[in-house]
């Protein structure tokens, strides 16, 4: 018994997913590019890159999300990131937004 919770356990961990928040993305980078680059630090899961309905381009930021909490320490020990000649500015996603919305209304 003890066994098969240790397994649904690991199995729920590998789910889990880390995220950065990457803004000032140049017009012309792709979320191919994004996850090529990005996946240097560490496995990328998915790269959510926003568009724009009326215009059409993506809205200059996205979510990179990784496998392991690794992977975004990482990403961090970079001092910079440049795309295209543009620096990017990162931020490491909390979660639980959920959470601190229902403090804030308290």
């Amino acid at each position: 018994m003890a066994a098969a919770s240790a397994a649904r356990t690991a199995g729920r961990r590998s789910r889990r997913l880390f995220d950065i928040f990457v803004a000032e993305i140049p017009w012309t980078v792709s979320s191919k590019e994004l996850k090529e680059y990005f996946s240097q630090f560490g496995s990328v899961q998915r790269c959510q890159l926003p568009f724009d309905k009326d215009t059409g381009f993506h809205r200059r930021y996205c979510w990179i999300k990784f496998s392991t909490p690794q992977d975004v320490q990482n990403v961090f020990q970079k001092d910079s990131h440049i795309l295209e000649g543009a620096k990017l500015t990162l931020k490491q996603q909390t979660h639980g937004r959920h959470s601190q919305r229902k403090n804030q209304s308290e």
